[in-house]
């Protein structure tokens, strides 16, 4: 039978599977997520499950920026909060771009660490006091326990969800890609530190001895702030709230289902579960036609193209000088160019931009007409660059984002430019090596055939599995018991050093035997 036979009745028969799939009535979620770009992507997933008859209950903080409080997809139960998470993680923002445009020195290394180590500290902090006042709320409990949750729905960049799915003896999925302390394989896989590189080192899977001694140090960072800076919060919720006491990577060991926003197109390859669902680019569809104003304007870039820019939610703007020398390039250009830009104009800015507070930006990278994408690097652009197979400029500032470019970079797919690297020179060079070097798009196309040819679609994956925890009330049978084992048994140490025992053991008594007949035998020949 011919190969392209057999594929075809593989994606028959899988389809089958999915349609076949036994239907789950309408269930009841319970929502705790993130704010800013981690709840505009779950907010996708959101949508799917309302779609099919789900009733879901969101948690949001009192002072959130991108959660409704109201919303047709949900109804919602908001938490008191003194402070906005937007105010402090803004002026952390710019204080981070300020150091970031210094250049790169150990000192500002040092500082940056810092900086981010005790802001997302204040984090978990904040909402741990949130969840507080959560559990001490007597009449929202029974609330709680009186609607009678199929599962809970979490993002665990920050974890009072995962606490609140023990303390209602719920069922738990996560949607994840970071947990509270690192990237989540870390906590439920095994992760060798030879040759699966630690966020934030920004080495590859093929290290040498000085890169894999460093990568051994950023793990030991993540382990003490782990530790000593995040845990300490939710481990006194644990002691309070939770029968017998937790801590809260255990507790992540413990969850039904990881729906990772990842696949191993983007991602190295490396061990993992059986649990963890792969559903990168789960928010991604065929691109929908443009505003008539907005594709007039791509239209006129000609046989040119365009070039999109922009450097996601949570960046309001560049420093000034920065984007002066941008604009300038940009103006020299003969693409069209539209940049998601906030904040002050740039007084070089040239008559084939198009500065927006907002940009359909999935629909303008399935455009034909464009040719390049300028990101940050969080991880939905690169995942939906990958998809439509757009060719990426990146400028990472902070988080995860050097570690996605860095992948698409690998895979010559894109180019990372650091921010204290950003002059007119070598922004524009960078920009017209990415434009006009045909390997950068036929990487990147490559990338986004490997990534479509999928049996089942990473949406109706997440969609499929979120149910089957509904309906079996959970998936303990996925789990594995290795999280129970203390860490000498974990590694065979206890086995081993057993087994030496035993071997030295039969050594020395066989020594002793022989030394034992040696001295026999001389002492019949001297009688």
């Amino acid at each position: 039978m011919a190969p392209h036979y057999v594929r075809s009745i593989f994606l028959f028969l899988s389809a089958c599977l999915i349609s076949f799939t036994p239907p789950c009535d309408g269930g009841n979620i319970l929502v705790f997520p993130i704010d800013g770009s981690h709840w505009i992507n779950i907010k996708i997933l959101l949508e799917e499950l309302h779609a099919r008859g789900h009733n879901i209950t969101v948690i949001q903080a009192s002072t959130s920026w991108y959660i409704p409080e109201k919303s047709p997809l949900y109804r919602s139960i908001s938490i008191h909060m003194d402070e906005a998470m937007e105010d402090f993680f803004g002026t952390y923002l710019k204080q981070h771009m300020k150091l970031l445009k210094e250049g790169a020195s150990t000192m500002n290394f040092l500082k940056l660490t810092k900086d981010f180590l005790f802001m997302v500290s204040y984090a978990h902090s904040l909402w741990c006091d949130g969840l507080v006042q959560l559990f001490d709320d007597q009449n929202m409990i029974q609330s709680l326990r009186d609607s009678q949750y199929d599962l809970v729905l979490t993002d665990p960049a920050l974890a009072p969800g995962v606490i609140l799915a023990k303390y209602l003896k719920l069922p738990l999925v996560l949607n994840v890609r970071w947990i509270t302390s690192g990237e989540g394989h870390f906590a439920i896989a095994p992760s060798p530190l030879s040759y699966i590189p630690v966020p934030g080192s920004g080495f590859t899977d093929k290290m040498n001895f000085i890169q894999r001694v460093k990568n051994l140090f950023f793990h030991s960072i993540i382990v003490f702030q782990q530790i000593f800076m995040f845990g300490p919060s939710y481990d006194v919720l644990c002691a309070k709230y939770i029968e017998g006491g937790c801590d809260i990577i255990s507790l992540l060991q413990e969850a039904d289902i990881w729906l990772y926003r990842s696949d191993f197109v983007f991602e190295f390859p490396r061990p993992t579960m059986p649990n963890v669902v792969y559903i990168g680019g789960f928010q991604c569809k065929p691109a929908q036609p443009l505003p008539a104003e907005l594709e007039d304007f791509v239209q006129s870039a000609g046989q040119h193209g365009v070039i999109i820019m922009t450097l996601g939610t949570l960046v309001d703007a560049l420093p000034k000088e920065v984007t002066d020398e941008i604009a300038s390039v940009f103006a020299k250009m003969p693409q069209k160019v539209i940049w998601r830009h906030k904040g002050e104009r740039p007084s070089t800015v040239g008559n084939n931009t198009l500065l927006v507070d907002w940009m359909p930006q999935k629909d303008l990278l399935g455009h034909p007409q464009t040719k390049v994408f300028i990101a940050h690097g969080g991880t939905n652009g690169v995942q939906e660059a990958i998809y439509y197979g757009v060719p990426v400029l990146g400028i990472p500032l902070f988080f995860d984002q050097y570690d996605n470019l860095l992948r698409l970079q690998e895979r010559g797919a894109g180019k990372i430019l650091q921010l204290g690297d950003v002059n007119g020179h070598n922004f524009e060079q960078s920009l017209l090596e990415v434009l006009h070097q045909d390997s950068y798009r036929v990487n990147i196309q490559r990338l986004s055939r490997l990534h479509r040819d999928q049996p089942v679609a990473p949406m109706d994956q997440a969609i499929f599995w979120v149910e089957y925890v509904m309906r079996h009330k959970g998936a303990p049978h996925l789990r594995t018991e290795a999280y129970k084992m203390p860490w000498y048994s974990y590694y065979s140490l206890d086995v081993v050093l057993v087994l030496l025992t035993a071997v030295t053991l039969l050594l020395l008594s066989s020594l002793v035997i022989f030394r034992f007949v040696c001295c026999r035998r001389r002492k019949t020949k001297q009688h």
